[in-house]
């Protein structure tokens, strides 16, 4: 292992160290001087202060402006956030409003088959959308489709469900709202990614296969081996094996209109989610294989039956993720649910499997970010994933069950946390760039076909040029192999995706050290004079701080109406579809969820800095953490189907 490859994995805690090194010299060193006074000479009355060695000289000034620098971050992100959330809920409420994307989910309903549309319909346009670039994202506006007569069945939705140790009724459940879509029997191959280390796996699956073989396109499982050297138990190493299992069902012919969606095993995606889906990837030809959706999540089943510390905690989690996905966004990660075309799996040589690809939504959207140069198209499913709130069994309820709700909370923020590792990957992944930048040919294969044990398929054309010569690539064993020419390296949107790793995995640290060592250094120098000229700083960092929480609570003010449109939306649906029964629904007002607003101070340093301060301290001897599964809230069934179920 390389010295820059150790210490890429361990940047969040070497920048750590760095800080609290800074302002431990500055202090201590600023506390010496004034008990001796300040000593400095000055060649004449123009120049500036020439300090001698008392004191932390020139330091004082770099810990002032870094300060200064890390406070104006912290201001920035919930401003991001909510102009996010208000452009998403704009664009929800235009999208409900919208006749076109109901008459599409009707087709569906009216087909009954999987022939072609009839000409009244298919999705026509009155201009031309293949002509958009790559460098665009966001999302599409519903009432425009794509020429042609391509039939929205043509586009085939492989869901992969990774799971382990999840209850029956979780998945059930999640599968009986993804079965109710009327395009389901078209278009959804379901794919139950299962973990060879749980007991009795392969009855679990097989009897949720038989119970919905009839209700989807097809319905199928994979079991991920306990025994692979260098794989890690998690959601990565399961989606890894089940893309690796499912590529193999699919022809080159059909690969380019296959659409890989990895959702959570609580995850309910609305038919919307898949029809917006297969539209936007029928409406952009040009960067249909090069795309990544993604959508925003929503904590709206059991919020209202965990404390309102987890409850905010998750609020703002889900306000990290959308603060990417506003109109015109071109950084946008995912949060748990995303999609990406075959072609794209088969490009990165599909997901990681190791200790660094805990986080896999991130880590996914990293490896895509850079074996295109930066050049990533992400647009947004502006259809909301309803997901439900760790809880540890607690409900809420005394004390014993609010230490529950709040240790499993914290034992989810350092599961996320844990992929600041991710940050060290974008640095070698970005050097492995600029190493390779004007090598732009490149081949890739199908994923199940792929030799090659490296986290990226794509290879340098020129390994193949000399076989091209003698056997065509349309022919043999090279049939299957795809070559194509990127772009150069867009260092914009790189220097943008830093910000954005930066603000995940550095700033919640950052900003807690800082504001403890500058209030330390104010009291300190207290009554001395202003000898640095960085007096100012403090006040307006005072002044960022005070705005940022304004700026949380109006975010959370702002989500009270995103919130509801959500729920009403997923409520209607569910009761068209009859699986309200028994189906929770966490509403919000204002006037009972007045104590969320109170929880913001404590959320920031017990979700957001200590858990990111325990991982990447740990990070200094271990880059293994063990996969836990956390407790999601089900569908409250009759007792008869519940005993029934614990018997078998």
């Amino acid at each position: 292992m390389s010295l820059f490859t150790w210490c890429s994995r361990r940047a969040g805690g070497l920048a750590m160290l760095a800080t609290i090194a800074l302002a431990y010299w500055v202090i201590s060193n600023e506390a010496e001087a004034q008990r001796h006074g300040y000593k400095y000479q000055s060649t004449d009355s123009l120049s500036a202060p020439n300090y001698d060695s008392q004191g932390a000289g020139i330091w004082v000034s770099v810990f002032a402006y870094y300060c200064l620098l890390i406070h104006f971050l912290v201001f920035m992100f919930p401003l991001r956030s909510c102009y996010a959330v208000f452009n998403i809920t704009r664009s929800l409420k235009k999208n409900a409003r919208s006749k076109s994307l109901k008459e599409f989910k009707l087709a569906h309903r009216r087909r009954g088959s999987s022939t072609s549309l009839s000409s009244s319909e298919t999705l026509t346009s009155s201009r031309d959308l293949s002509s958009t670039s790559s460098s665009e994202a966001g999302d599409i506006d519903p009432e425009i489709y794509t020429d042609g007569d391509i039939a929205p069945d043509r586009v085939i939705h492989a869901i992969i469900i990774p799971n382990y140790k999840e209850e029956n009724d979780t998945l059930r459940e999640t599968l009986e709202v993804l079965a109710s879509h009327p395009q389901a029997r078209n278009t959804y191959d379901v794919y139950l990614a299962m973990e060879q280390r749980e007991h009795n796996v392969e009855t679990k699956a097989i009897r949720l296969t038989n119970e919905f073989s009839k209700k989807f396109r097809s319905i199928d499982f994979t079991v991920h081996p306990a025994d692979i050297p260098g794989e890690v138990a998690g959601k990565g190493s399961n989606a890894a094996w089940a893309a690796r299992k499912l590529s193999e069902k699919y022809s080159i012919g059909q690969r380019k209109d296959v659409i890989i969606t990895g959702i959570d095993a609580d995850s309910h995606l609305s038919s919307t989610y898949f029809a917006l889906l297969t539209t936007m990837h029928m409406a952009y030809p040009e960067t249909a294989t090069t795309t990544l959706y993604s959508a925003p999540i929503i904590f709206d089943r059991n919020a209202h039956k965990v404390p309102a510390i987890v409850r905010v905690a998750d609020i703002l989690w889900s306000a990290a993720g959308m603060s990417g996905l506003y109109a015109g966004s071109t950084i946008a990660p995912p949060t748990s649910v995303y999609s990406l075309p075959l072609e794209l799996v088969d490009r990165v040589g599909g997901w990681d499997c190791d200790s660094e690809a805990i986080g896999e939504d991130l880590h996914m959207y990293l490896k895509c970010f850079f074996a295109l140069n930066g050049n990533l198209t992400v647009r947004t499913v502006l259809s909301p994933v309803s997901q439900s709130n760790v809880t540890g069994g607690g409900h809420g309820k005394g004390t014993q069950g609010l230490w529950k709700d709040v240790t499993a909370r914290y034992k989810q923020a350092l599961r996320h946390m844990w992929g600041a590792l991710d940050t060290g990957f974008a640095l070698r992944k970005v050097v492995e760039l600029w190493q390779e930048r004007k090598h732009t040919s490149r081949a890739f294969r199908p994923l199940h076909t792929s030799l090659n044990d490296d986290s990226d398929s794509y290879v340098p054309e020129s390994q193949i040029e000399c076989l091209d010569n003698e056997v065509p690539l349309e022919s043999g064993i090279f049939s299957d192999v795809v070559t194509d020419t990127l772009k150069g390296p867009n260092y914009e949107r790189i220097f943008y995706l830093f910000h954005r790793l930066f603000e995940a995995h550095f700033l919640p640290v950052q900003m807690t050290i800082l504001i403890i060592t500058s209030t330390l250094y104010c009291w300190v120098s207290e009554g001395s004079a202003d000898v640095h000229g960085i007096n100012w700083i403090w006040s307006v960092c005072g002044f960022f701080r005070a705005v940022g929480f304004m700026q949380v609570a109006f975010y959370l003010f702002l989500y009270e109406h995103f919130h509801r449109i959500c729920l009403e939306t997923r409520e209607r649906e569910m009761s068209d579809a009859g699986l309200t029964k028994g189906m929770h629904f966490s509403r919000r007002e204002v006037k009972k969820n007045f104590i969320d607003y109170l929880m913001v101070p404590l959320v920031a340093p017990a979700y957001g800095a200590i858990p990111c301060a325990h991982a990447q301290i740990f990070h200094f001897w271990t880059l293994d953490l063990v996969y836990t599964v956390s407790k999601k809230v089900t569908r409250q069934r009759a007792k008869s189907v519940t005993t029934a179920d614990a018997m078998v």
